[in-house]
């Protein structure tokens, strides 16, 4: 076995950056002269994250194949700048589906299947199929939520296994928190403690220990949790909170976590070209202007917080593009509610550089959202709409412009006048037989470009490939009346003659597409039409 194998795990708490963490060391590893990737383990029964509230799980990610999974793939995607797939991407409901799937074709041969030692199995060759496919020097797998997790057991097991097997060729981290209570005032290491003991219960000792906190890690953290977890005081690494997620390779490289992890396997680094996050984040730490952009959506209130995950891949393009300017990007949530309760709210658009209004599903904020288009297309605000919200850019045209009554989408309403967006015709069975999961028009997809559009000026090219995630399209028999008041149809899906790309003649950014352009975002490279939006935001 070739490949080398790092297991990511969390102690204390979730949500404290393994998934940022995972991505920083592949693009740490990659800069050392090495390929990577990523596989992410979920512990859910779900088969992938597509049929999950966005409240509940955060953004669904889409990957170029069509898989609907965890954000944290996205981060992978973003950090290394290369398509994460469908095999990279394990959950509870994947292996427990296989495994049932193989004792039905008699696979087992008659053998009595059982949870030990099956489904940890089936959990190690689903990531020595990612090592073989995908050749990679390393293969990082997070396991999602924390070690002191029921569901995770199982997983932890197959970490186990694969290391007593090979046992120079697998290592284990641990992203653990270290809180500072304001009341005491002191840095605690005793949750990481129990939680590198709960991970010793499972039969795994940490190699390293990336220690998250308010505030770096000082000597004398590191000394208390090298004597009582076991870890050299070399491998104690300190990942404070940082201001861009884009610091976090910077920071962890400051803390020789690179030459760390290659001397646990026994390599040399190949070369060491941190440039590219250097002259990224110097242009973060410096900017030359401001530019403040607002998106109008629905997922981000829960109870009196606001989640930021459920749109996490629109916010990071509105930065990468922001940052490829030298600009600092002020991000506002706009509750499309707000609007439809009261029309004189609309006004506070005019405050912005732009407005987006992302993906999103059901009925909740629609008529919002189509007043907020409305503002922004009479006052020419930049705009820009991402699936549904190219959708509801037709609506309010149709209303609005062309004057066809009753013009509506019939996801939000079932028989209108001028069914301007409707299911499209396989859709249509799949949710007569309730189809639900997995079955969206999903992954990239043509799209011909027109030229002397702003869709070309923004890409520069005539063909391109981008993510979708969507059931409902725009109706091509209202193509000649959109035209006649002046849309223009600038990308058009080749195969079946599918609407991805409108525009209105006359404004200084009107854009709206049925695809996902976040996506294909990365830090390093910006998506061409966020940086055609934030562009013109900017007045440049």
């Amino acid at each position: 076995m070739k490949t080398r194998f790092i297991f990511i795990c969390g102690g204390v708490m979730s949500g404290i950056g393994k998934g940022v963490a995972t991505a920083s060391m592949g693009a740490l590893l990659k800069t050392a002269g090495f390929s990577a990737t990523c596989i992410k383990i979920d512990p859910y029964v779900n088969v992938d994250a597509g049929t999950m509230n966005p409240l509940e799980h955060g953004e669904v990610f889409v990957t170029e194949d069509g898989t609907e999974c965890d954000q944290d793939v996205g981060h992978y995607e973003r950090f290394l700048q290369k398509n994460i797939l469908d095999i990279n991407y394990i959950t509870t409901g994947r292996v427990y589906q296989t495994v049932i799937q193989k004792e039905r074709n008699f696979e087992f041969e008659g053998k009595c299947v059982e949870v030990v030692p099956h489904i940890p199995q089936e959990v190690i060759r689903r990531i020595k199929l990612v090592a073989q496919k995908s050749k990679a020097d390393f293969v990082l797998i997070e396991i999602g939520g924390t070690v002191g997790e029921y569901q995770n057991l199982l997983f932890l097991e197959a970490a186990r296994l694969l290391k007593l097997k090979y046992p120079q060729n697998v290592i284990f981290v641990l992203v653990s928190y270290l809180p500072i209570p304001k009341t005491i005032g002191e840095m605690k290491t005793k949750p990481t403690q129990y939680a590198v003991r709960t991970l010793n219960s499972a039969g795994i000792q940490p190699d390293i220990i990336i220690g998250r906190s308010e505030k770096p890690l000082d000597k004398e953290r590191k000394e208390k949790i090298s004597i009582n977890c076991g870890v050299d005081m070399k491998d104690i690494i300190s990942a404070p909170d940082v201001k861009s997620l884009y610091e976090v390779p910077l920071n962890l490289e400051r803390e020789n976590l690179t030459e760390r992890i290659l001397q646990k396997f026994k390599l040399k680094r190949k070369k060491k070209d941190l440039s590219s996050w250097e002259n990224l984040f110097e242009k973060i730490k410096n900017p030359k202007r401001k530019v403040k952009v607002g998106i109008v959506g629905k997922y981000f209130r829960t109870g009196e917080f606001i989640l930021m995950d459920a749109y996490i891949s629109v916010i990071e393009a509105i930065k990468h593009a922001s940052y490829f300017f030298s600009a600092e990007p002020h991000i506002f949530w706009l509750d499309a509610e707000d609007y439809e309760q009261n029309k004189n709210n609309l006004k506070e658009l005019k405050e912005f550089d732009g407005i987006i209004v992302p993906g999103g599903f059901g009925k909740r904020g629609s008529e919002g959202k189509i007043l907020a288009i409305e503002f922004c297309r009479e006052n020419k605000i930049p705009f820009l709409g991402l699936c549904l919200g190219m959708q509801l850019m037709a609506v309010e045209f149709a209303r609005n412009i062309c004057k066809l009554s009753d013009a509506h989408s019939t996801e939000f309403k079932e028989n209108p006048l001028h069914k301007i967006v409707d299911l499209m015709p396989e859709q249509k069975e799949k949710i007569k037989r309730k189809e639900y999961g997995g079955t969206m028009r999903l992954g990239a997809w043509k799209c011909e470009i027109k030229k002397e559009t702003l869709a070309y000026a923004c890409y520069q090219k005539s063909v391109v490939y981008e993510r979708h995630r969507h059931r409902y399209e725009f109706q091509n028999k209202y193509r000649k009346i959109f035209e006649k008041n002046g849309v223009i149809f600038s990308g058009i899906n080749p195969e079946k003659n599918l609407v991805e790309m409108i525009e209105l003649k006359g404004h200084p950014f009107f854009l709206g597409v049925q695809f996902h352009p976040e996506f294909k975002s990365y830090p390093l490279s910006p998506h061409p039409l966020f940086k055609g939006f934030i562009k013109t935001a900017l007045g440049l």
